[in-house]
């Protein structure tokens, strides 16, 4: 239990400040969870994490809104579950894909670029595509390495009258694609508000088992001929990479029974083809926004490349 221990310490230094709540408190309801519900210690102190947001959320609501937080650059954002105050211009908004989400876009500053999410039951004005802000006490969050901000009910939204001339942080990669990662092909994500975590045989690492949300990635490994480069590819442009939409891959492991027929049937079609891929690098991966088929390896030459070492 000492790893429970360490965890109840953790969590109260992250909230005593703003809850009331003691290290024995929070390791009782960490207790509960992971002795009642054989919930993982990790997954547990998550989800309490999570609780204790929304109880400072609701806080700061009562107290009449947020702002006075550090502020950061948008590249500087590197931890999750920090509350913060950032200044940048809406450069793109999506359509958002969850009835609970009210926006979902891209905010960009002299820094770089980052998604952030807002939901309708923070009851937030909509931000305007191509307008500069003023945000105080956005959230962040990590998944897999990628950062993202969220609005809530607290956030404060302040339209400025300037300009901001948005960073590029993409990187470019170049190489052969000789690898499709598990994880890829068609997928299930969870559909809780704000959770966009890969089902594991049905399961949440959050939420549970949940009724999860159909959606189609490609974790590849591009090789650049001196390192190897992690790339995700979104739905959007994995179905521009393999030519395969979402209602087409569910299709296909309707009709065989098998999700995995889909990752088999991309990994075919794009395995040995050279590419060049654009997009931000966030922790190992990088986010494949645009790319470029180069065309087939030539495996001959590579052959007598080999043979030459």
């Amino acid at each position: 239990m000492a790893d429970l221990q360490q965890h109840a310490e953790d969590v109260h230094a992250q909230f005593s400040d703003e809850l009331d709540i003691t290290v024995d408190e929070v390791r009782e309801r960490l207790e509960t969870l992971v002795n009642d519900y054989k919930v993982p210690a990790d997954e547990a102190r998550r989800s309490l994490v999570n609780n204790y947001l929304d109880e400072a959320d609701m806080d700061r609501e009562q107290l009449g809104g947020g702002g006075g937080n550090e502020r950061k650059a948008l590249a500087d954002i590197d931890t999750d579950e920090e509350w913060l105050d950032v200044r940048a211009k809406v450069v793109e908004l999506w359509e958002p894909r969850s009835d609970a989400i009210s926006q979902v876009g891209l905010l960009g500053d002299e820094s770089g670029t980052i998604k952030f999410v807002a939901f309708q039951s923070s009851d937030l004005p909509e931000l305007e595509e191509g307008a500069v802000y003023r945000l105080g006490n956005v959230v962040t969050d990590e998944y897999e390495g990628r950062f993202s901000v969220k609005l809530n009910r607290t956030t404060s939204i302040e339209r400025l009258e300037e300009e901001i001339e948005v960073g590029d942080d993409s990187t470019e990669v170049e190489g052969a694609l000789v690898d499709i990662q598990r994880g890829s092909g068609l997928i299930k994500r969870c559909p809780e508000e704000g959770c966009t975590r890969v089902l594991q045989n049905g399961r949440c690492s959050e939420h549970g088992e949940v009724e999860g949300e159909f959606d189609l990635r490609i974790k590849a490994v591009i090789d650049d001929g001196e390192e190897v480069h992690e790339v995700i590819f979104d739905q959007e442009t994995t179905e521009q990479l393999t030519g395969v939409t979402l209602e087409e891959a569910k299709e296909m492991a309707m009709d065989a029974l098998d999700t995995s027929v889909v990752a088999d049937e991309m990994e075919a079609s794009v395995l040995g083809t050279y590419y060049r891929v654009r997009g931000p690098t966030l922790g190992r991966y990088v986010l494949a926004n645009e790319f470029e088929r180069l065309g087939p390896v030539d495996t001959e030459a590579a052959l007598i490349e080999a043979r030459s070492i």
